[in-house]
Order: C-alpha cells, then sequence, then structure tokens
C-alpha cells in the first residue's frame, strides 16, 4: 500500500473550539497524516500536536509591537510574536508534504516552513484580514498597513487559497489578484428532524462567542418589542466574565430571556433542535461583519430552526435562496421585530420545514470534496 502523504494544519488559535479546523482534520484523516500546531489540543486524536505559546499581552510587548507597526517594520513585528517563534522552534525540524496554514497570521510562518520542507502551501484565510476591524482606530492606525504588506508580499507565493463566502473570495481577487474557492462553516450533516412549535411559546436561541462590537445587546431590546408569545435563550462563550454579568444584569428583570451553559462544539445544532428560531443581530460595524457567514447559521439550519437576521448580505443570501427565515429590512431592532411579530406558526413550521430541506446540502460533507480537491491540487503544482 502506497504511504500517505502527510499534512501539517497550523492555526494560531484553541484548536478545541475551532470548528474550522476540526473539520479540516475530519476531511484529511482519511487519506494523510495529519499534525497540527495551535494553541490547545484539538478535539481529534490520533493525530501529532505541537503547542504554540500564545502571543504576549504585556504592556511593554504591546508597546514595542506598536512601534515595530508604526515605524513599518513589518517583517521585524511577525517575526518577533512569540507565537510564531513557538511554533518555528518546533516545527522546523519536521518534514510535511503540504502545510495548511489558517489565517493570514501563519502564513509567513507556513511559506518559511515550506521552504524547509519543499512542500506546499494551502492557505485558507478565514476572513478578509486586510479590514477585519476597520471601524477601530487602533486596527486603521497600526494594522491595516501591515496586513496589506503581508497579503501582497506572500499571497503570491501560496499554492491554492480558500474563505468562507463569496464576497470574501471576490474582494482577494479584485485587490491582490489571487483566486480563493469557497469553503463554508457549515458542520457536519445532522439528522434531525424540525422539533413542534407551540403556538404560545415561540422559542428563540443564540449561541456563540461573546464579543462586544457585536452588540448582542440588541436581543435583548429587541425582546422589550415582541408579542408574549416569544421567549429568548443565550448560550454564550466567554473569557470575560465581567462581560457576561453585564449582559445577565441587563436582561434580569426581562422574564422571557434566559442564559443557558454552552454545549461542545460539535454538540450544537442537536442541542439547539428543541428550539424554533435561531436569532442573529449582527452589527455591520466592521468590514469582517458586513461579509459575515458564520457557523451559527449554519448550525441554526442544520438544528432545522427558522433562522432570523438583520440583512447581512452573505447570511441574507443563504436565508432568501433556501427561504428558511427572516430578513429584516434594516439594521434595527425595530425591523426585526416587525418581522417576528407578523410570523404566524404555519410560518415559523414551513422556514423549519425548509432549513429540513436545506440541511442536506448545507453541510460540511458538501465542502469534503472542494478542501481535499484544494490539496491534491496544491500538491500537484509544480515550481
Amino acid at each position: 500500500m502506497k504511504d500517505k502523504k502527510s499534512a501539517l494544519i497550523i492555526s494560531f488559535s484553541d484548536l478545541s473550539r475551532d470548528p474550522r479546523v476540526f473539520r479540516q482534520i475530519f476531511f484529511l484523516k482519511e487519506n494523510y497524516q495529519i499534525a497540527a500546531a495551535g494553541y490547545a489540543e484539538p478535539l481529534s486524536r490520533n493525530i501529532d500536536f505541537y503547542p504554540v505559546q500564545p502571543p504576549l499581552r504585556s504592556f511593554a510587548w504591546k508597546f514595542l509591537a506598536a512601534c515595530q507597526l508604526k515605524i513599518k517594520a513589518f517583517d521585524q513585528h511577525y517575526w518577533s510574536s512569540r507565537a510564531v517563534k513557538s511554533a518555528f522552534k518546533q516545527l522546523a525540524q519536521q518534514r510535511y508534504d503540504i502545510i495548511i496554514a489558517n489565517d493570514l497570521n501563519t502564513l509567513p510562518l507556513a511559506l518559511k516552513l515550506s521552504d524547509i520542507y519543499q512542500c506546499k502551501v494551502l492557505l485558507d484565510a478565514h476572513e478578509y484580514t486586510p479590514r477585519d476591524f476597520d471601524d477601530r482606530w487602533s486596527f486603521r492606525v497600526f494594522f491595516q498597513d501591515y496586513w496589506e504588506y503581508i497579503c501582497r508580499k506572500y499571497l503570491p507565493q501560496v499554492n491554492e487559497m480558500t474563505t468562507v463566502c463569496k464576497g470574501i473570495a471576490e474582494e482577494y481577487q479584485k485587490n491582490y489578484a489571487v483566486s480563493c474557492q469557497v469553503i463554508t462553516n457549515a458542520p457536519f450533516y445532522e439528522s434531525l428532524e424540525p422539533s413542534e412549535v407551540d403556538q404560545s411559546c415561540i422559542r428563540l436561541i443564540h449561541h456563540g462567542g461573546l464579543n462586544r462590537s457585536r452588540k448582542i445587546e440588541n436581543m435583548i431590546f429587541l425582546m422589550d418589542l415582541l408579542d408574549d408569545r416569544f421567549r429568548l435563550d443565550f448560550m454564550l462563550l466567554s473569557k470575560n466574565q465581567s462581560s457576561l454579568q453585564q449582559l445577565k444584569d441587563l436582561a434580569r428583570n426581562r422574564k422571557r430571556i434566559q442564559f443557558r451553559d454552552p454545549v461542545p462544539m460539535p454538540d450544537i445544532s442537536r442541542t439547539i433542535n428543541e428550539y424554533d428560531i435561531g436569532l442573529f443581530l449582527l452589527w455591520p460595524a466592521a468590514f469582517s461583519y458586513r461579509l459575515a457567514l458564520p457557523n451559527k447559521l449554519f448550525e441554526f439550519i442544520q438544528g432545522r430552526l427558522s433562522v432570523a437576521i438583520w440583512p447581512s448580505p452573505e447570511m441574507a443570501r443563504i436565508v432568501n435562496q433556501y427561504n428558511c427565515g427572516v430578513v429584516a429590512e434594516d439594521f434595527t431592532v425595530e425591523a426585526m421585530a416587525e418581522r417576528l411579530n407578523g410570523l404566524s406558526v404555519e410560518d415559523i413550521k414551513k422556514f423549519k420545514q425548509s432549513s429540513h430541506q436545506a440541511a442536506n446540502t448545507l453541510c460540511a460533507e458538501t465542502n469534503h470534496q472542494i478542501f481535499l480537491g484544494a490539496v491534491e491540487k496544491s500538491l500537484r503544482v509544480t515550481t
């Protein structure tokens, strides 16, 4: 039997909570020998793991980084990162046939290692990093030119490139003349049925990370405008317990809002199946939010829920194409309240059934061959 090719997956993230890396490992494990490098070990077993030290967050380090970025010492800034140095020290002694670099922050490292290994590099860019958080002055002042530099210098060197949605792929093509295949953030298919809808208690769920810039409090304010049929549960992950407590304090006197404990990533779709509507009001402050097509949208669909969103274009395209929920007219809680209050039980049942039908298509299994094809194409590239 011919030996398997070997693949190294690099992601500066907690791999136990990174659904995109989790799926990459699953896609590759049958045909490749896999290793992964990141801040914490992935849920998948029987693969080699290289722990990477997270970046320093001290005031001294932040000051040094700001100075490096301001004087445009971009390569010096990159290679002085503790995460990069930690990863390179361990990985430079290894050998792999292909490296899957997740996000632009791993790309220079992956390309340097590829010179040592004489191997190929596939970049999964995830988001559009050069404008990721362009609503923040600190990003615009210190990081925008840095990521522009990384893109112009390193993107032409990758063998293949993927990202999460059509809009971001078009942005990379327009600005850097690189082609991206789209691999969505859809989770694995779940064999579920839509749950029954109680006309006197319509259950909404919002799950995911707690990030202040997403203005999750808007979903609390929304409940003030919805009729008495609606109940909202939050299932939130947060490292900042004070932020979570502030949100709970805001909801304390609103009896139709509850908080529940988060569940492991693979269990999300099954857990939320008991609900009726997956709710996500994403404030479009940053470029990355305006073109978001997140895991949770697809988890709503795998959970066989109706979907309720603001008019974020990539999410709205999916909801409208599959007729699986409602899209508000604008980015206000009033517009969403109007759509939800106007729903009948039959409307919600219809949307849940549409999600049920779409679940066969909007799942990780659909992306499996796309990703493997991109890996195999990378390996065939001659340099």
